[in-house]
């Protein structure tokens, strides 16, 4: 496989020796693997601190700055980062209002998010966490036990990063991002296998003319492998899975995402089906994000998350943010 990488040692310091000249408006800590908002810590602000494995990119330190995250920890990738990078994000964003720990659920994400936030308790932060777990194509996967976080992250962090910019308390934020977690429901598909600089080769066979439905972001087996499909039978198929197990009664937030090897070109088209499904089903799209946001290096494919929502997470969806990987409003 041909990479545009030096050597596989060196990816993560690497990417984030150019996202800090790329973006002066971060302090990024190559060293110590620390992404934070140029201006925190913010007087009586709760921060918000994320983090997982890089290889999802611009998941979590596109989303760092005003209206989202505090900061974000990358570990190597597919790896959880350590929680010596939690604890020193958690201190440089507190500002005595408390800090919460959004955790996607993956066994060392959960473990290690844990040991930071004891640490953190001891040096005087006021700790709060909260668990993503909105995959539902299988309850138990190779990296977790009960469902995988993934797309829903992005709209956890999103509307509890604009109530915390708010200057809402760190029980409320807790609440919100709590709601939106279980108000949302991801169904992935993979039409090809994703390669990790470290292995160099896909990390697991996909023969061409087939799809695994289901997949997880690292590449977990989903529920089942078909051959290849329309655009049309996937959404048919992604979507009823999301409402079989949300059933929404009100307006959702839709999330139509890319893989990372996805165009445009056939994100949008897609959109198109699944908004058909939702309209067919009688549900009512309030907000539809298309694009690569919570990706797996290479593998092309996408995710279908929708997340219910009231005037209030409305609200907070619409406020103002600017990261590098989402911005509108200001």
């Amino acid at each position: 496989m041909k990479m545009l990488i030096n050597v596989p040692e060196t990816v993560v310091a690497d990417a984030l020796r150019g996202m800090a000249a790329a973006h002066p408006e971060l302090t990024v800590d190559v060293e110590n693997r620390v992404i934070v908002r140029g201006d925190a810590p913010v007087a009586g602000k709760v921060g918000l601190v994320s983090g997982g494995g890089s290889g999802h990119e611009p998941l979590h330190g596109g989303f760092v700055g005003p209206g989202m995250l505090s900061a974000a920890c990358p570990g190597e990738v597919f790896t959880s980062p350590v929680p010596d990078q939690m604890v020193r994000a958690a201190a440089a964003v507190d500002s005595g209002a408390g800090v919460l720990f959004i955790v996607k659920n993956y066994t060392g994400d959960v473990l290690n998010f844990d040991m930071a936030a004891e640490l953190a308790e001891e040096e005087g932060i006021q700790i709060a966490k909260v668990l993503v777990n909105d995959d539902v194509a299988v309850t138990d996967s190779l990296f977790t036990a009960g469902r995988r976080g993934t797309g829903a992250t992005l709209f956890v962090e999103k509307l509890a990063g604009a109530a915390a910019e708010e200057g809402a308390p760190l029980d409320r934020v807790e609440a919100i991002a709590r709601q939106v977690n279980e108000s949302s429901r991801t169904f992935g598909v993979a039409l090809s296998a994703v390669t990790t600089p470290a292995k160099g080769t896909p990390t697991f066979d996909l023969p061409d003319g087939e799809l695994e439905l289901g997949i997880g972001i690292h590449g977990e087996p989903g529920r089942e492998r078909r051959a290849m499909m329309t655009s049309r039978e996937i959404a048919d198929f992604a979507v009823d899975a999301v409402l079989e197990d949300l059933r929404p009664k009100g307006p959702v937030l839709a999330l139509v995402n890319g893989m990372g090897a996805t165009p445009l070109l056939e994100l949008y088209g897609f959109n198109a089906e699944v908004q058909r499904v939702l309209a067919e089903r009688n549900v009512t799209v309030a907000r539809t994000l298309v694009g690569n946001y919570v990706t797996s290096l290479d593998m092309a494919g996408c995710s279908v998350t929708l997340c219910q929502v009231d005037g209030e997470l409305l609200r907070l969806y619409d406020a103002p943010v600017e990261t590098v990987g989402l911005r509108w409003g200001r």
